[in-house]
């Protein structure tokens, strides 16, 4: 008895040796097709079993986990599934030699053991007890906590399957993990059709009745691939298994259920090819080759039958051309060239015309605000106008595919969305929902193909949100769930929209979200929160966590759609063209003087936070008035417009000029010294105020290094700089508890600085 305990002893012990021998980082090279690809692998220990992920810099891949690893005595065997990836190999000290296997081809593979440093430089990040202390710092006695804005609804994302038999929605587990479920309307049966694994589900929707598509990437760096899987979980495939590509939809092919028409850089990663693809086999067919990268393909434009129609190519960096090919014709032709600012886009064909060349197109050529035109692109003349709005961009338009494509409603975002039905059909929904949902926004999320059933989104600014299942016979409304809960209407904040004029004449929008004390006389502290983008992006009113969140603590948020958001026109959008860091920023100044006339908030309590371009906005505004914020937060926010142009994703490279146009030339001597001028990081000297700085290590679009350098300039010269890095995001957070953790964080540093 005791041989066979000392026998047991040994082998777990030996087994022990050999997962210490694994645990950890190995690096290496293998040669294909002339490229030298270096892989890097990471192996933990869970228990007594080995679990791993996989990074390929080259491409931009990091952490794509392992569906297999074992280790029988120095026999190490792993795969991915999903990319049908295979390794064996034999553990000697620290190397393991073996043989790597993808796509029938086989390789050679030495890994050696090495230690991987993270993304930018890691001494500079904060560590965990200090991010502690900083959450501890929100002290009081709140109705609400971070978690009751920021926690994921337990079920979320519903869609109707097309013939209404079953409804999708997303629902999350104990461990944060947002899995894909489909509900059998009839039968109440539930099943499980995507797990989410450490990858985040970006998105996803239905195909046809039995099939469903899905979008992730890796880490965050937007490298996204397209999947289709079976209602039930099988047959899951990745429609787009190639190496450092991006992908996206174009055409769901309503015609044609088993293909989707998608478009992808998988021959050039600066240009989009569009390919039609078998959703159950995979197979995939080039419809189009951009074969002018220099000039680069930026929309294609398919009919309903998977045809391709038109496209719009950029020209010369700033100018687009749309080629479109008539009815009858073999060839297409140049229809207009417009600078790239102009919008002429067509919404759909009009399938209801004996016309086959007549369209409803979004067009601001012969106006300042777009307006919705019924066109015949054929002979490049307008039928008639559909929809305009003197004030606001027209934008909005449903048609019904079920009743020969006749139109539903038109409409479009003003201070809020104004909807103007126009059927007679969506007219009695229209009016029925306006009945049921006075007072809130209501919108359609989904239909059926039947459009017999409808999913209807009910929202306001102090309501999340609440999933209606509606009947189109019956007139009812089925409540399907309340997303949050726990968060009660009479307690939420008002979001008022505002109007003010900006210190040079424009006529200026936005909105202030206040707390209570704020309408009952108070001066309360102000969060001034400008918008990323910048360009044609735009603050909506309706529900906000953050500004929720801010006017639970006690403060104030406004909001400004400063010159160059859109909505407002195009002659407001090029307002803001050269301007970034200058009028642009005037503008969010003169927001905040508007608003402390209005007598709401404490002019000497002032703080500003945001993301992206928000990010430069908090930088460039403690540089460039810096006695008017106490605090800053930057959330993967540009600090140096040079860094940021030089460091662009290769498939932005065709809109270099374009960004040129907008932000500053830096190949003009007189505009890069206006980017220097504007570019916080020249500047720090100026700033006064404490600063918080948080970043996605992946980020493809604001790297690291933006946020790296802010933070040891700004130390250097004592400043109080927090800095929260995530190792596995991008371009801001996407997990639930990465988020959870930065509000937190932020609501302890302006608990610290404004009062």
């Amino acid at each position: 008895m005791r041989n066979i305990l000392y026998s047991m002893v040994f082998v777990i012990l030996g087994m022990s040796n050999t997962i210490a021998q694994i645990k950890g980082d190995w690096k290496g090279k293998m040669d294909v097709q002339g490229t030298s690809l270096e892989l890097i692998f990471h192996f933990t220990q869970n228990d007594e079993k080995i679990e791993g992920t996989l990074d390929v810099p080259l491409q931009g891949a990091i952490g794509i986990p392992l569906s297999t690893v074992s280790l029988d005595a120095n026999q190490l065997s792993l795969s991915i599934d999903q990319a049908g990836i295979k390794y064996t190999g034999t553990l000697e000290k620290n190397k393991i030699s073996g043989t790597y296997s993808q796509g029938g081809m086989e390789f050679p593979l030495l890994l050696e053991k090495t230690q991987i440093t993270k993304p930018g430089d890691t001494s500079l990040v904060s560590t965990k007890t200090q991010l502690q202390d900083l959450i501890a710092l929100d002290k009081g006695n709140f109705s609400y906590q971070v978690e009751d804005y920021f926690a994921r609804p337990k079920t979320s994302g519903f869609q109707l399957s097309p013939n209404g038999k079953y409804i999708s929605y997303r629902e999350k587990d104990e461990k944060n993990k947002r899995h894909v479920m489909v509900k059998e309307v009839a039968t109440g049966k539930v099943v499980r059709a995507i797990e989410e694994k450490e990858e985040l589900i970006r998105g996803m929707g239905w195909i046809n009745d039995a099939r469903l598509v899905y979008v992730m990437d890796q880490g965050g760096n937007e490298n996204y691939h397209l999947y289709a899987i079976n209602i039930d979980g099988s047959s899951n495939i990745d429609l787009t298994p190639f190496d450092d590509i991006q992908a996206s939809i174009v055409n769901m092919l309503k015609e044609q259920k088993d293909f989707i028409i998608i478009q992808m850089n998988k021959d050039n990663k600066q240009v989009f090819e569009p390919y039609k693809v078998n959703v159950n086999t995979g197979a995939m067919e080039k419809l189009f080759t951009n074969e002018d990268p220099a000039n680069a393909i930026v929309g294609y434009e398919f009919d309903k039958d998977g045809n391709l129609r038109g496209y719009a190519k950029m020209l010369n960096g700033i100018n687009t051309q749309y080629f479109y090919k008539p009815s009858g014709a073999d060839k297409f032709e140049l229809f207009h060239t417009t600078k790239w600012d102009e919008t002429f886009s067509i919404i759909s064909f009009n399938y209801a015309s004996s016309n086959p060349d007549e369209a409803y197109v979004l067009t601001n050529l012969e106006s300042d605000k777009t307006s919705i035109v019924l066109c015949d692109l054929k002979t490049k003349k307008i039928v008639k106008e559909i929809y305009a709005n003197s004030e606001y961009d027209a934008n909005l338009i449903s048609l019904s595919r079920k009743r020969n494509w006749e139109i539903d409603f038109v409409g479009y975002e003003g201070e809020k969305v104004v909807i103007k039905p126009i059927s007679e059909t969506f007219t009695k929904i229209y009016k029925n929902l306006e009945k049921q949902f006075g007072g809130y926004e209501f919108s359609i999320a989904g239909k059926t193909d039947n459009e017999d059933q409808l999913l209807v989104v009910v929202q306001s600014d102090k309501l999340y949100g609440k999933y209606y299942h509606y009947d189109t016979k019956t007139g009812k409304a089925t409540l399907l769930v309340d997303l949050m809960p726990q968060l009660k209407e009479e307690d939420m904040a008002e979001m008022l929209p505002i109007t003010f004029k900006s210190r040079d004449g424009l006529t200026l929008h936005g909105y202030i979200t206040l707390p209570k004390a704020a309408l009952n006389g108070e001066k309360v502290p102000l969060i001034v929160n400008p918008h990323g983008g910048p360009q044609g992006i735009r603050d909506s009113w309706g529900f906000n966590p953050e500004t929720q969140l801010f006017a639970s603590r006690g403060y104030a948020t406004l909001q400004v759609n400063f010159r160059i958001s859109g909505g407002y026109g195009k002659e407001f959008l090029r307002a803001g063209f050269k301007q970034i860091g200058r009028k642009a920023m005037d503008d969010v100044e003169d927001g905040i003087q508007y608003v402390i006339e209005q007598g709401w908030v404490d002019k000497n309590n002032i703080a500003i936070y945001g993301a992206s371009h928000g990010g430069y906005a908090v930088l460039r505004g403690l540089t460039k008035t810096p006695d008017l914020y106490k605090a800053g937060v930057d959330y993967v926010g540009v600090s140096n417009i040079f860094t940021l142009m030089s460091s662009i994703p290769e498939y932005w490279k065709p809109y270099k000029d374009m960004l040129y146009e907008i932000w500053y030339d830096l190949d003009n001597e007189d505009e890069a010294a206006i980017a220097k001028d504007v570019s916080p990081l020249f500047h720090i000297d100026q700033i006064k105020a404490p600063l918080f700085v948080v970043q996605g290590a992946n980020d493809p679009r604001v790297k690291i290094a933006e946020a790296d350098q802010i933070v040891k300039a700004l130390r250097e010269k004592g400043v109080d700089v927090p800095y929260m890095v995530k190792y596995d995001e991008g371009h801001g957070f996407g997990k639930e508890e990465n988020q959870i953790e930065f509000y937190k964080a932020m609501m302890g540093f302006f608990s610290k600085h404004l009062n």
